[in-house]
């Protein structure tokens, strides 16, 4: 059974840091991009950053460039997500997402064929 599992969210004053960890299971993710996605009480999911198989290609949402930094580790089947200068509008519930097999890490999450269960991540003013 395939699982992703998410970890590291929690609260944290405004130009606070967090890391966000996913671990794979079931599978290995080693040739699939992988994404993040998020969700603010009453918005619809968003998505974050996303990541090619190998690292090489990485792609952000205008709101978190330059702030957030999304990064693997193969031989872990895990992929991160670095948060810094967090802000109140990041406040959300947070999903990892992995593609099925070789493809583009796409910004369109309709092209995810797994998911995590997310984690919550609060930022206070």
């Amino acid at each position: 059974q395939v699982q992703l599992v998410e970890s590291g969210g929690g609260l944290v004053q405004a130009g606070g840091s967090l890391r966000l960890s996913c671990v794979a299971s079931g599978r290995t993710f080693s040739n699939a991009p992988m994404g993040w996605f998020r969700q603010a009480p009453g918005k619809e999911r968003d998505f974050v950053a996303s990541i090619s198989w190998n690292g090489g290609t990485t792609y952000y949402a205008d709101s978190v460039k330059d702030r957030f930094t999304i990064s693997r580790d193969n031989f872990k089947n895990t992929v991160y997500l670095q948060m810094n200068s967090l802000k109140p509008e990041d406040t959300a519930v947070y999903y990892c997402a992995a593609r099925g097999g070789i493809g583009y890490p796409t910004q369109q999450e309709a092209n995810y064929n797994y998911w995590g269960q997310g984690t919550q991540v609060t930022v206070s003013s």
